[in-house]
């Protein structure tokens, strides 16, 4: 009689068992599928900053390559190793060695010396690998954008 008792007991554990597991379940696929995306907006916002950074190196090597504006954001776009989901925007400016503003013209600055910087600005869009039922629309569609600044080297 012990027997049966036993194996009855295992019997209802078993579907405890089950039924604990169907609970569980879902929350941690939903947990697993957060991680992936929260993951995924790292790694992109990662390549964003990096795209930009590789913008500016390629448009700080020397004054010539400050004006290539186009070659910096190839050089970003390029970098992101998804070009077709980012955008690069490259400009330059200048300021006067003694801290005053400069047009980055010759002329200027006649107590010092221009010290000329390039910016690139880099934009992409990440979707959402799921559509989470109640989930708004804005958090479906992430903008990142990374920026770097970098002095050209004279």
């Amino acid at each position: 009689m012990r027997a049966n008792s036993v194996l009855s007991a295992a019997a209802c554990d078993s579907g405890s068992a089950l039924a604990e597991m169907a609970i569980v379940l879902p929350l941690l696929v939903l947990l697993l599928i957060s991680l992936i995306e929260i993951g995924r907006f790292g790694d992109y916002t990662i390549r964003a900053g990096n795209a930009a950074r590789a913008g500016v190196q390629y448009g700080a090597q020397n004054t010539i390559a400050a004006e290539d504006f186009a070659g910096m954001q190839n050089a970003a776009t390029n970098d992101a190793q998804s070009p077709a989901l980012f955008t690069a925007t490259a400009s330059n400016f200048c300021t006067c060695a003694d801290g005053s503003t400069s047009t980055c013209a010759s002329t200027d600055c006649p107590s010092s010396h221009i010290i000329e910087y390039v910016q690139v600005v880099t934009t992409g869009s990440l979707s959402s690998i799921t559509n989470f039922p109640g989930l708004p629309a804005s958090l479906r569609q992430i903008t990142v954008h990374g920026k770097a600044v970098m002095r050209v080297a004279q």
